[in-house]
């Protein structure tokens, strides 16, 4: 994605231009595991590039505040500066991320940018932005082992949501388990 290696002719007249959007667009999608509605929905006030941070509103329209790691602020810095000097179309100016035509880009673009980069990458499987915040979610899981703390990121009101999806991963980690405790030392 930040080489544009592999994409059409056409794709990489596009790419030149979107270049900076599209890899801070991944990167806090990765790096965050928010939806993409959230992020769509991010406003340029509404980043802190400084603390790393950036509020969103949720679903049932709570306003919550995110944090990302230095690696997707750094990700994100260029297209943060390339779009201070942006002139958004009338109804748009807050977006930060924006469109060719200087809009808001929906759910749909962001959908299919995802869908265009994955089958460069990994043309067998079938990558979708709710992949990506699964994706999130598993290594934060793996990391932690923290089942409320995932939740918590996550944005889910239920932990008991957040355990169905990862049942998987407490099913592996029990298997671990059995191999902790030694009964007599060697």
């Amino acid at each position: 994605m930040e080489s544009g290696d592999s994409l059409t002719d056409r794709q990489q007249a596009f790419h030149k231009r979107t270049r900076n959007r599209d890899v801070a667009l991944m990167s806090l999608l990765l790096g965050t595991g928010m939806r993409i509605s959230e992020c769509v929905g991010i406003d340029i006030k509404d980043l802190d590039m400084e603390e790393t941070a950036v509020n969103i509103h949720r679903k049932g329209g709570k306003e919550e505040t995110v944090y990302f790691s230095d690696e997707v602020a750094g990700s994100m810095m260029p297209y943060y500066e390339e779009r201070k000097s942006m002139m958004a179309e009338p109804g748009h100016e807050s977006a930060f991320f924006l469109s060719l035509q200087n809009k808001r880009m929906s759910v749909r673009s962001v959908e299919k940018m995802v869908k265009k980069y994955a089958l460069i990458v990994t043309p067998l499987k079938h990558i979708t932005p709710h992949k990506l915040r699964s994706t999130y979610g598993t290594h934060l899981y793996q990391e932690t082992g923290d089942i409320y703390l995932v939740a918590d990121v996550l944005g889910h009101s239920d932990v008991n949501t957040t355990k169905k999806h990862y049942a998987a991963i407490d099913e592996s980690r029990r298997r671990q388990a059995r191999k902790a405790v030694k009964l007599r030392e060697d």
